[in-house]
């Protein structure tokens, strides 16, 4: 029986991501898995040796006995098909410009190229337009980037907003689970009974990325939406899920109970096309103490982000919270959202 489905293979296939990948990929109905790639620690070790299975739900069939191959274009003999990294971002640097430049199609979840001016930093619901840059990209191949995993679940919930009263200002504060930080990850010293700010560069990323996926795409590039972002970052000892606050000054007025009418009936006409992708991507609880990891990161798959506390800001206009799954929405189906949005448009291209 002929297989039709498109050829992908998993960089950075060991870690917490390359394992959400691996999992959403089991059975999925337009691709199969050709390979998995790892650091030379996993080079030539069976999956299950190199990366024994630790997050929740079992393994693909099959998948222990995979031999992880060196992350070189070379390991990979054959048509050059998806490549979906979920590389850190110094290996990224290296490794992704090597495959898109033997013709592969890179969908990464790394931020080496995010803000690269001719590298489409798309959402499927947001800015598939963007995908035009790829015209602009002299490899043979192509790279695409899905945003930051706290940037993603805000992005969404700003989206209905910004489309039906415009923004002025955003400010955020995020609570975000240990997760984020794959398995070596924040230490049970760091977190026991503790919070702390985010060390990294994560502030500037969730101020810069959602603008960017709200902008224009022009004849110079991506001009990022003209409101400001300020973020502040905190990890907190929590598994999975990112929580967003959020207060948002309108260019419009928008009560609550419209706000939230917004919020619940967005329904981006792309995510009929797309396996991975609910046909509601956001979900609204009215409860006062959610949304919260525990009860909310899992909707819709881990695919939904989980709206709450819609309120009158006393300083702004609106506020409200926003919760997503940051390894499944935020990460790895970010990413497959990508490659299944590219492969839609292949196979229309073909038809």
């Amino acid at each position: 029986m002929s297989d039709n489905r498109f050829s992908v293979i998993v960089l950075g296939a060991t870690g917490m991501v390359g394992q959400r990948l691996l999992q959403l990929l089991d059975g999925h109905s337009h691709f199969r898995v050709d390979g998995v790639a790892g650091s030379a620690r996993s080079q030539g070790r069976s999956y299950s040796e190199a990366s024994p299975w630790r997050i929740p739900g079992a393994a693909p069939s099959g998948l222990g006995a995979r031999v992880v191959r060196p992350l070189e274009p070379q390991a990979f003999p054959g048509e050059p098909g998806i490549a979906l990294s979920a590389l850190p971002a110094d290996a990224a640097r290296r490794v992704e410009p090597a495959f898109a430049e033997a013709g592969w199609t890179v969908v990464s979840n790394a931020s080496a190229f995010r803000a690269a001016p001719e590298v489409p930093l798309v959402m499927p619901e947001i800015n598939p337009g963007h995908l035009a840059l790829l015209d602009r990209q002299d490899w043979p191949g192509a790279l695409v980037t899905n945003p930051n995993c706290v940037a993603i679940p805000l992005t969404l919930a700003l989206k209905p907003l910004h489309d039906a009263v415009g923004l002025e200002a955003v400010t955020v504060a995020t609570y975000q689970a240990v997760s984020g930080a794959g398995f070596a990850g924040e230490t049970a010293w760091d977190m026991i009974g503790s919070v702390h700010p985010h060390p990294g560069d994560e502030e500037e990323k969730v101020e810069s990325e959602p603008r960017r996926l709200l902008g224009r795409l022009g004849t110079n590039g991506v001009e990022p939406a003209d409101f400001p972002v300020s973020a502040r970052c905190v990890r907190v000892p929590v598994r999975d899920g990112h929580l967003c606050a959020v207060s948002v000054k309108t260019k419009q007025p928008i009560d609550p109970t419209e706000a939230e009418r917004l919020f619940a009936s967005w329904h981006p006409p792309i995510t009929d096309t797309l396996p991975t992708a609910p046909s509601h991507p956001l979900r609204v609880v009215r409860e006062r103490n959610r949304p919260a990891p525990a009860y909310d990161a899992d909707a819709g798959n881990g695919m939904q982000v989980t709206v709450g506390r819609i309120e009158t800001c006393p300083v702004m206009d609106l506020k409200f919270h926003a919760l997503g799954h940051n390894t499944v929405r935020g990460a790895a189906g970010a990413a497959l959202l990508n490659a299944e949005l590219l492969a839609e448009q292949r196979a229309g291209a073909e038809a």
